[in-house]
């Protein structure tokens, strides 16, 4: 899977790819590319996903995730369900939940673009992303249950922690389809914006993102989960251990310097620090 950065084109001769990353500094765009498929991921896909977010390449510190075309991705290629075995059903199971693992516990911040179809397991992979980015165009399923399977890909732990358990149970025994309002409305998206809006928007949020501190970064991945996944007194102790280290670390002391200073942006309601009271 080639790296490139963002004004290498690829050539008419290159194979077509289930996966294709540009970079943007220490952004990395990487995009699902099966539009004749309306993206729906097949396992040469899923294991690049899973590769790529296993070691994403130095230098990189944020990913916005999108779909070519005009969806983001309409779910499991369902050509790869060729056996009704059941040992070979749990095997391919596993390997989505290795890849989507990968992107929820890597060590670089997700940001997904979501437009047109979010189905199935394109539903599953943008609930392990962390801030999802939803255009008006998106509309949200889980048409499993109309036939006759259950999601595999990580789904039934994912998504009931944003929308709740009894929407998930909704959603696959009716076949009910969420428009993007709805999907907002129930928690699944943190932004939603105009058609054509999800990229600009997600290369900013991204950008931002890439400035975090590293300790400050590999908390809210690593240890947040956990903590909000823990026991009340098991998350308040690991949040203290966590809290220690990352104050501890010399990169924090010198932006807490930089704020005590005054050399540092104060906390706005406005994106470029106009105004806004100081905390």
């Amino acid at each position: 899977m080639p790296v490139t950065d963002a004004t290498t084109p690829r050539g008419a001769e290159d194979p077509p790819l289930g996966l294709a990353v540009h970079r943007e500094g220490p952004v990395a765009v990487v995009t699902l590319s099966r539009p004749h498929r309306r993206n729906a991921i097949d396992d040469a896909t899923l294991l690049e996903l899973e590769r790529f977010f296993a070691a994403p390449p130095p230098g990189v510190r944020a990913v916005v995730l999108t779909g070519a075309g005009g969806h983001f991705s309409a779910g499991l290629d369902l050509a790869e369900l060729t056996t009704t075995d059941v040992v070979a059903g749990i095997a391919h199971s596993r390997m989505w939940h290795r890849a989507m693992a990968a992107v929820e516990f890597g060590t670089v911040p997700v940001v997904s673009v979501l437009r047109g179809a979010v189905i199935g397991g394109g539903l599953e992979l943008a609930c392990a992303t962390h801030v999802r980015v939803a255009e008006s165009t998106a509309f949200y399923a889980l048409p499993e249950g109309q036939r006759g399977i259950f999601v595999g890909g990580g789904g039934s732990v994912r998504l009931p922690r944003l929308i709740g358990t009894a929407r998930m149970v909704d959603l696959m025994l009716t076949g009910r389809v969420y428009d993007a309002a709805e999907a907002h409305a129930a928690g699944l998206t943190q932004y939603l914006v105009a058609d054509g809006e999800g990229l600009p928007t997600a290369l900013a949020l991204a950008e931002r993102i890439a400035t975090a501190a590293p300790l400050t970064t590999f908390a809210v991945l690593q240890a947040l989960p956990r903590i909000a996944a823990a026991d009340p007194g098991t998350g308040l102790l690991l949040e203290a251990l966590m809290s220690a280290v990352a104050q501890g670390s010399e990169e924090a002391k010198d932006r807490m310097r930089a704020f005590l200073d005054g050399r540092a942006a104060r906390v706005s309601p406005h994106p470029d620090g106009s105004s806004g009271a100081a905390t």
